[in-house]
């Protein structure tokens, strides 16, 4: 006889495969950014870069009292070492640990490391690590620590994902779509209005190499875009802890804008670590249908021999606690009419306000600087550009694809051009470095026109610069034209410029 204790009841879903599919990005994106800061640290904040770590220390101690108040203030290693060697050691350690753990092989602790080192350089990076993404690594890299059993690194461990954590990684994705869409809907009419891809393509801060065909798609498909993105940033994150097929669709519609981003342009790892929250969504029932059938049954053989692990249990409870606590704040400013974007209100960056491109620019400016061997420094001279590595110079030059990369200077560069060099004052340093042809600033550059022996003059031209229209009899991606001079031409001697330096304390 049939009754209802015969009826089998569906197992409750799993989280095996979403623990590895979250690892193994976090890993490779953790690379990507150390990578970055291996070529890029030492030309932006080493001792002789643009902005020197030294420096900023020195003054951040003033200002709150020494050592100990600065570090309470901006947690970082750097605080008590930041000699050249410190800056290196800390991105080669970081990158090394990131290829195990993208290799398969994390665990508490190698996740806890990356944390502490990526957080250590976040908080001296200055306005070269300004960027939301930045505060939005070291939060997920903080969820990532309570998904892994202490000790051991085997990819499928015995100890089963915290259900807790995966419930705060869709509490970040939720979080991170509904700032950005809410700063859209309040920032700019043209998102109101679904113009707003009428523009962006074109003036985002480095476009890659489909860029321009999303540029001139019709503007129903546009404005359909639009629309998309508030379906993906204010209506799917909204089902993020619904039930299982209204999940899985939010997490696909979410997932989906991020690889329209990706391919439409380089927002640096932005879009990759946005992924990876959503892939909370699903579980091990979704990923079975995608996944190789090799990883598939090691996650299985996994769940069959689990142990459960109270302290890792208590664990998770008590970060879902503090998590908890932490998001009253940012709660608050989701819904406030001010809502500030890309903002931390604990200095360990473990629970964020984010938000991208509230307003978009209707003109793309760019500023290039330029060069001459000449003794004169008029128009008449032969003025030769730096090219950048991803920003435009070039017209026939196709924007070249950069992403997850993030080319630091570039992005600097296409903040600056909406603004004066008066508010960008480490140009006036990079200047002084290209006049003495300073190896580690051309670095910073896809190459230097003046290879055999330093320039005469720089200067810094803005420019407007516009997609040419496909097909054009030239074979050119952009056109341009000369708005104004950015930064006059200054020489090696100019008073001026060696005043300023000695102000600023870059040059004794």
């Amino acid at each position: 006889m049939n009754n209802e204790t015969d009826i089998e009841q569906p197992a409750a879903p799993s989280y095996w495969l979403t623990r590895f599919m979250i690892l193994r990005l976090l890993g490779a994106i953790y690379a990507v950014a150390f990578l970055v800061a291996i070529n890029e640290v030492l030309p932006l904040i080493g001792s002789h870069g643009l902005t020197p770590v030294s420096l900023y220390i020195k003054n951040i101690n003033q200002m709150l009292g020494g050592t100990g108040s600065s570090f309470m203030r901006l947690p970082s290693l750097f605080w008590f070492w930041h000699a050249d060697s410190a800056l290196v050691t800390v991105s080669w350690v970081g990158f090394i640990l990131s290829c195990l753990v993208a290799a398969g092989y994390a665990n508490a602790l190698i996740m806890a490391l990356l944390w502490v080192l990526y957080l250590s350089l976040v908080h001296i990076g200055q306005e070269w690590y300004g960027y939301g993404w930045e505060i939005q690594l070291c939060e997920t890299g903080f969820l990532a620590i309570f998904l892994c059993p202490l000790l051991e690194m085997r990819p499928f461990p015995r100890r089963a994902p915290p259900f807790p954590i995966i419930i705060l990684f869709r509490w970040l994705i939720c979080r991170l779509m509904l700032g950005a869409g809410l700063i859209k809907l309040r920032g700019d009419v043209v998102w109101r209005n679904s113009t707003a891809l009428y523009y962006h393509f074109e003036t985002q801060p480095i476009p890659g190499p489909l860029s321009r065909w999303f540029h001139f798609l019709p503007r129903a498909v546009l404005r359909a875009g639009v629309w998309f993105n508030w379906l993906a940033e204010l209506a799917a994150p909204l089902f993020a802890f619904g039930p299982r097929l209204a999940r899985h669709i939010a997490g696909v519609i979410m997932i989906l804008l991020q690889v329209t981003l990706i391919v439409s342009g380089n927002l640096s790892f932005l879009n990759w670590l946005s992924i990876i929250p959503a892939l909370a969504c699903f579980d091990d029932g979704c990923w079975a249908k995608l996944l190789p059938k090799r990883l598939v049954r090691k996650a299985d053989a996994a769940r069959e021999n689990a142990a459960y692990s109270k302290p890792m249990q208590t664990t998770a409870w008590v970060v879902t606690v503090i998590v908890g606590l932490l998001s009253i704040q940012p709660i608050a400013n989701l819904f406030s009419p001010r809502q500030v974007m890309n903002g931390s209100f604990d200095p360990f960056e473990l629970v964020n306000t984010y938000g991208a491109f509230g307003s978009v620019g209707q003109e793309r400016m760019n500023v290039v600087f330029e060069g001459t061997a000449d003794n004169d420094s008029t128009n008449n001279a032969h003025w030769q550009p730096y090219l950048y590595r991803g920003l435009p110079v070039l017209l026939n030059r196709r924007p070249p694809q950069i992403a997850p990369y993030q080319l630091r200077l570039d992005w600097q560069m296409w903040f600056a051009s909406m603004s004066s060099a008066d508010d960008y004052p480490w140009t006036l340093h990079l200047v002084y470095k290209l006049l003495h042809n300073d190896p580690i600033a051309t670095s910073l550059f896809k190459q230097n026109p003046f290879p055999k022996q330093p320039p005469k003059y720089i200067r810094a031209i803005l420019y407007r610069y516009r997609f040419a229209q496909p097909g054009n009899a030239q074979h050119n991606w952009w056109t341009r034209e000369q708005i104004a001079v950015w930064l006059p031409p200054l020489s090696v001697g100019d008073p001026r410029l060696l005043n300023y330096l000695r102000s600023e304390n870059w040059l004794k």
